[in-house]
C-alpha cells in the first residue's frame, strides 16, 4: 500500500513536469505567432497564419502582397535565431550549474563572452580578422570566445583543480579580456566604437538564413551530447564521492560539460553578441517549478531560455517603435531584478 502510494506520487510529480514543459511550449508557439506580426509593418496572428500556411501546396489564401516577403526573408530567421539562442544559453547554463555546484555559473562566468567581445573587437577596431569575407567579425569573436574553453580544458585536466577555481579562472579571464577591450575602444573612433558597443548590447536582427546554417550545425553537433549528460548529472548531484561510487567518471563528465557548453556559447555569442541574463536566470526559475532532475530540467530550461528571449525581443521591438532596442539591454533589465529576487528568495530559505 505504501509503494502504491510513493509510485502515486512519482507519477503526478512526473506528470508536473511534462505539464510544465507543454505550457511552455505553447507559450513559445504564440510569442512566435506574436514576433512573426511585431515590427515596423504589422500583422495580425491570423496573417501570419495564413501565410505560414500558403507555403503548403494545398492552400492559398489571400494575405498582403509584402507578407510573404517580410515573414519569410526578415522575421523568421531572426525568430529561428532567437530561439536557438535562449535555448542554447539556458541549456549550457543549467548544466554548467550542475557541474560546478556554483549557482552563479554559466559560459559568460568562465569568460566566454568577454573573449567574443575581444575578438569582435579586434575586427572592428582594427581590421584584423583571422575569417575573411562576411564573417570576419563573427569567425573573430567564435574564435577568440574559444580562448576561455581552452583554459577551462586545461584547467578541469589538473587533478587539484576545485570548482571555485574554475569560477575564479573564468572571473580572471573577464577581467584580462576586458580590459583590453577597453584599451583598444580607448584607441579607437567613434564610429568603431559604436559598433562595437552595439555588438555588445546584444542583437538578434542581424542573422539571416545562412547564418544559422552553422548555427544549426553547432546545435546538432553539441546538444545531443549534453543531452547524453543528464543521467550522469543526476548522479554528480548526490555528489562526487557517491557518484564515483556508482561508476561515473566524475573528471570526464566535468570536462565534457564545460567544454561542449561552452562551444555552444561561443557559437551563440558570436552571431548575436553578448546577451546576458538568459543562461543564469532560466534554470533558476525552472528548477523552482519542476526541481533538480535533470531529465526534465533541461529540456524545461531550454524552452524557458526561448520564451525568455524571444519575450524580450518583441518588447526591444515595441518599446520605442519603430525604433529597435537591442535586445541585451532587455534581457539585462529584466533579468538583473529578477536574480535578485532569486538570490534573496533562497537566502531567506537557507538553500545558498
Amino acid at each position: 500500500m505504501h509503494t502504491a502510494k510513493i509510485q502515486q506520487e512519482y507519477r503526478a510529480l512526473v506528470a508536473k513536469k511534462i505539464v510544465f514543459i507543454i505550457i511552455l511550449a505553447c507559450i513559445g508557439i504564440v510569442l512566435s505567432l506574436l514576433a512573426l506580426g511585431t515590427g515596423p509593418m504589422k500583422f495580425s496572428i491570423a496573417e501570419i497564419v495564413r501565410t505560414l500556411a500558403n507555403k503548403i501546396p494545398a492552400f492559398t489564401f489571400p494575405v498582403p502582397d509584402t507578407a510573404a516577403i517580410i515573414v519569410f526573408k526578415i522575421r523568421l530567421p531572426r525568430l529561428v535565431i532567437a530561439l536557438l539562442s535562449g535555448f542554447g544559453l539556458a541549456v549550457t547554463g543549467m548544466q554548467m550549474q550542475v557541474v560546478l555546484r556554483n549557482p552563479l555559473a554559466s559560459p559568460f562566468t568562465l569568460g566566454v563572452s568577454a573573449g567574443a567581445a575581444l575578438g569582435a573587437g579586434i575586427a572592428i577596431m582594427t581590421g584584423f580578422s583571422f575569417i575573411g569575407g562576411k564573417y570576419f567579425l563573427i569567425g573573430n569573436a567564435f574564435l577568440f570566445a574559444l580562448i576561455p574553453v581552452m583554459v577551462i580544458f586545461f584547467l578541469s585536466r589538473l587533478r587539484q583543480t576545485s570548482y571555485g577555481m574554475l569560477i575564479l579562472a573564468g572571473i580572471a579571464m573577464n577581467f584580462i579580456f576586458s580590459s583590453v577591450s577597453t584599451l583598444l575602444s580607448y584607441y579607437s573612433n567613434s564610429e568603431n566604437l559604436k559598433s562595437l558597443s552595439l555588438w555588445m548590447m546584444g542583437n538578434l536582427g542581424r542573422g539571416t538564413w545562412q547564418d544559422i546554417i552553422p548555427l544549426s550545425v553547432v546545435f546538432l553537433c553539441t546538444i545531443p551530447i549534453l543531452f547524453m549528460q543528464n543521467q550522469k548529472l543526476n548522479i554528480l548531484n548526490t555528489g562526487d564521492e557517491s557518484a564515483k561510487g556508482l561508476g561515473v567518471n566524475v573528471e570526464n563528465t566535468r570536462i565534457v560539460v564545460l567544454v561542449v557548453s561552452s562551444l555552444v556559447a561561443a557559437g551563440i555569442i558570436c552571431f548575436t553578441g553578448i546577451i546576458g541574463f538568459v543562461g543564469l536566470v532560466s534554470p533558476h526559475i525552472t528548477r523552482m517549478v519542476i526541481g533538480n532532475d535533470t531529465r526534465y530540467l533541461m529540456p524545461a530550461s531550454g524552452l524557458f531560455g526561448a520564451v525568455f528571449l524571444l519575450g524580450a525581443d518583441i518588447i526591444s521591438l515595441k518599446i520605442i517603435e519603430p525604433a529597435v532596442l537591442p535586445v541585451g539591454i532587455i534581457t539585462s533589465f529584466v533579468g538583473g531584478p529578477l536574480l535578485l529576487y532569486l538570490i534573496i528568495k533562497k537566502q531567506r530559505s537557507g538553500a545558498w
